[in-house]
């Protein structure tokens, strides 16, 4: 089993790039796409301990003897125990990129980027630098309405995060401003309020551009939460597919059967491959669980095998 869709503390996930691989292990999967939410800065520090892990595997876990106190484990939220014959997962260098669309949010994720391409490195700073000028308006926004938050207080409190709508959500109950994280979006930072500012965004089919730039395969990510009509949805698809869209989300945490069967035949009618994942987040999404989402996801092995048959196409391509 695969997830293909995961975020870490480098966006707006609550594991961090290393306890995501040791908790892969834990739940068994073969390999996992770290795609958290327009950056890559997690990718190197997941890679790294993966191979790490690989080279040097971990001893086995040998009880405590009864009069030592049992030794307590930081490395990552307790979820369970890992043992030392679980298998390493791959780790796919992936990205979750923002866009819009008629006036709606769509994102693509890439999968097997090149994440130190020159040209993808370039796009990714451009947009820290909007991201970080929208942040600082929002911020001067909610000031206006008597909340005592700054941008600087905002990465002080998630250190290492792409500052996003949740983290403001999550500061303001903290400080006791809110009494739920819905209460954030309903009253400040939703869509429709007045301290909402919108983020600079590409285009879908811009979007798919970049991820074929850095090599790796673009796909629509989970399309059915984008509430479009059919012949809407039918239309993106087949503008993102002459674009050069290579794939999307059949399998999500909250797709019905009926939605799964939409998407497969968008998916065969404009040949495009099958992808899927939990969209895990940690405990930002309390009940969804890598891998299994709310326990009904399975994304088999054999949907990354035709990924990787495409991309190993794809290279040869890209480097003409």
């Amino acid at each position: 089993m695969v997830d293909l869709h995961v975020h870490s503390t480098r966006s707006d996930g609550t594991y961090t790039p290393t306890q995501l691989v040791d908790y892969a292990r834990e739940k068994g999967l073969s390999a996992f796409a770290l795609t958290d939410h327009d950056t890559v800065d997690g990718l190197t520090e997941a890679l790294h301990y993966a191979a790490q892990l690989r080279r040097h595997p971990p001893k086995p876990n040998i009880p405590a003897p009864l009069n030592e106190a049992p030794t307590v484990r930081t490395a990552m939220p307790d979820k369970g125990c890992i043992s030392s014959a679980s298998p390493v997962p791959e780790v796919i260098p992936g990205i979750e990129l923002s866009s819009e669309y008629q006036g709606k949010d769509v994102h693509i994720v890439g999968l097997y980027i090149d994440y130190q391409n020159a040209r993808f490195q370039e796009y990714l700073r451009s947009f820290v630098a909007s991201r970080d000028a929208r942040n600082h308006k929002m911020c001067a926004l909610l000031q206006e309405a008597g909340i005592d938050i700054s941008y600087e207080k905002l990465q002080d409190a998630f250190p290492s995060a792409v500052i996003t709508r949740a983290h403001y959500a999550k500061y303001m109950l903290t400080h006791g401003y809110i009494k739920s994280m819905a209460e954030a979006f309903d009253r400040y930072v939703g869509d429709h309020c007045p301290y909402y500012v919108p983020r600079e965004k590409v285009t879908p089919a811009q979007a798919v551009a970049l991820i074929l730039e850095a090599d790796g395969i673009p796909i629509l990510a989970h399309p059915i939460l984008y509430l479009m009509s059919d012949a809407r949805l039918e239309a993106l698809v087949g503008e993102l597919t002459e674009a050069g869209l290579m794939g999307i989300e059949a399998l999500y945490s909250t797709y019905h059967a009926c939605d799964e069967r939409q998407i497969r035949s968008l998916a065969e009618k404009y040949n495009l491959l099958i992808s899927g994942g939990s969209d895990f987040h940690g405990d930002n999404k309390p009940g969804l669980d890598l891998g299994t989402g709310y326990g009904k996801l399975c994304v088999p092995e054999s949907v990354l095998e035709k990924i990787r048959h495409a991309k190993k196409e794809l290279s040869p391509l890209s480097a003409t």
